[in-house]
């Protein structure tokens, strides 16, 4: 074979395309990201997850690895907590970084990570600042919700019927004087003490199974909501389950990453795209 290297992984069905570019020589255009997410025509996956050089990028980072995100719409994106993991998970098993704690450069700044002997990942996702409040509205029913950044927007709303019978098909509205550049959304359920049930919009992507910076998001916005800025909880997503822990000044997301194909693309589909 002759083409450009590729593989596949998920975070708790949250799933990218990796395109290891260690020297940045790869010209990554919005329409090549977008074919390659497109679950018809290309490799199908929630975003794309280059893995460079922070010096290749000239990016500022203690790191020696930079994590280049895009969305599935070819947008650029500062962070993806379920994307670091699997970011972690192709460094350690290809032995690009011989050691299991290590920092990763993103857009939102350096993530200190840490593998664990069972392949799952811990990210310090740094802090979740809670910034207000706002609503959005998912068809034609208006939900109330917290505005927290982790680097990247999102408005959680809690919910008291199931988020299971909401129709996240479509892109629910929002506040574009709140959320100029867009916003993530979650819908949570709060199912006891220390656990909760989510569902997202993603912001450039759509509905996901999962979304590590969305759920650190919404166990802030619950402890928030429950008078308090320090917690730990499980977050439940249609893929699987993660532990956030909320501190302050930090928070750390801990999950699975699988990495579960490797291949090559064909040289002349991607000049095709450029």
């Amino acid at each position: 074979m002759g083409g450009i290297e590729f593989l596949k992984g998920h975070g708790t069905q949250n799933d990218f395309v990796l395109l290891p570019d260690p020297d940045g020589r790869l010209e990554l255009t919005e329409a090549r990201v977008a074919a390659l997410c497109d679950r018809q025509r290309g490799l199908g996956a929630d975003g794309v997850l280059r893995i460079v050089r922070s010096a290749a990028l000239g990016a500022e980072s203690g790191g020696e690895w930079f994590m280049d995100y895009r969305n599935a719409d070819g947008s650029i994106a500062e962070m993806c907590g379920n994307g670091v993991r699997v970011f972690v998970r192709y460094l350690v098993d290809s032995g690009l970084v011989p050691e299991r704690e290590f920092v990763i450069g993103t857009r939102a700044g350096d993530r200190p990570v840490r593998m664990h002997a069972d392949g799952s990942v811990t990210v310090q996702m740094g802090p979740a600042a809670i910034t207000g409040t706002s609503v959005t509205v998912v068809a034609g029913k208006p939900f109330s919700g917290v505005a927290v950044n982790v680097g990247n927007p999102h408005l959680v709303s809690v919910v008291d019927d199931d988020v299971d019978v909401l129709d996240l098909r479509d892109q629910p509205d929002f506040d574009s004087d709140v959320f100029p550049d867009g916003v993530n959304l979650e819908f949570i359920n709060l199912l006891g003490e220390n656990a909760l049930k989510m569902r997202v919009h993603e912001r450039g992507v759509g509905e996901t199974r999962s979304c590590g910076t969305g759920t650190v998001a919404a166990v802030a916005a619950a402890l928030h909501l429950a008078g308090t800025d320090t917690g730990e909880a499980t977050v439940d997503i249609p893929g699987g389950r993660v532990v956030v822990e909320i501190r302050r000044g930090g928070s750390t997301l801990t999950g699975p990453a699988e990495i579960v194909a490797r291949g090559e693309l064909d040289e002349t589909w991607w000049a095709g795209l450029a």
